[in-house]
């Protein structure tokens, strides 16, 4: 009977931790915003903690939104485009990679682009003959809505639309902003998975699998058991965080810009 009981109240067994799939390693950066400075200083870590990675298959997401409010969205873009010729990068797209390609359709919405960090990015690229910085200052929005497929070339906007909305991997998905928590993951709409935050952020039950994302920015990487957020607002912070999953572990790297010096990188044991 005393046995009985014993099994009666037996504390249910928790549930296995999630895993990717056996034999990779990720690496997940957050939102870089043209920080180019960090990201580079990013990448030479990881290379560096992947030289030990032996067999193990390494795989990198970048979770959107390289581009805007930072000084550099072209080179961001740029190295991508040359980090993926040596290892495999994936990248999903942001709100803000959103914004940039419909600045091209309607003045009304490059004057929202410019708003929330555009200016800068159309800068990175470099201004045709004849126009200073000076003159584009004084440009107005029609003025610079024509101008604006001569700044930025199409082949850069056809790898902007190149991007990813979601990546599955194990027990984990990897979006941008997050998820419906109504809808199972084959429903998701664009629109959420670029932009969502209240219903997502204030969900505390159960999801299809972990979600790690971007998009909104915490102080420290945000892991809430069904989620986690690792966006710690590089542009503004001078922090850019990788999460690292292994197996069924986590752990961070962050480069971190300190008192204007050059970038550093910090290690940590787990997600927290």
């Amino acid at each position: 009977m005393l046995n009985a009981l014993k099994e009666l109240f037996r504390p249910a067994p928790s549930p296995p931790a999630p895993r990717v799939p056996a034999g990779t390693r990720y690496y997940v950066i957050g939102d870089i915003h043209g920080r180019l400075d960090l990201y580079e200083a990013m990448i030479d870590a990881i290379e560096a903690d992947a030289a030990d990675a032996g067999d193990l298959e390494v795989r990198i997401i970048l979770l959107g939104d390289l581009v805007d409010r930072g000084p550099d969205s072209s080179g961001v873009l740029a190295t991508t485009r040359e980090w993926q010729r040596r290892r495999n990068v994936r990248v999903l797209t942001g709100n803000h990679e959103e914004m940039f390609l419909q600045a091209f359709e309607k003045p009304e919405i490059l004057r929202h682009f410019l708003k929330h960090g555009g200016r800068e990015t159309i800068l990175s690229f470099g201004l045709s003959s004849g126009l200073s910085r000076k003159k584009f200052n004084t440009l107005e929005l029609e003025e610079l809505f024509d101008l604006l497929p001569r700044i930025v070339p199409q082949s850069e906007r056809d790898y902007i639309a190149s991007f990813e909305e979601m990546i599955v991997a194990g027990d984990y998905v990897f979006v941008h902003a997050g998820v419906d928590p109504a809808q199972p993951l084959e429903a998701q709409k664009r629109s959420d998975l670029l932009w969502i935050r209240d219903r997502f952020l204030d969900h505390e039950g159960p999801l299809e699998k972990v979600v790690v994302h971007g998009h909104t920015i915490f102080e420290k990487v945000m892991d809430c058991g069904n989620r986690i957020g690792i966006d710690t607002g590089a542009f503004r912070s001078g922090v850019l965080t990788a999460l690292v999953l292994e197996a069924d572990q986590r752990r961070i790297i962050q480069t971190c810009q300190q008192d204007c010096g050059p970038a550093e990188v910090f290690h940590g044991d787990r997600a927290r």
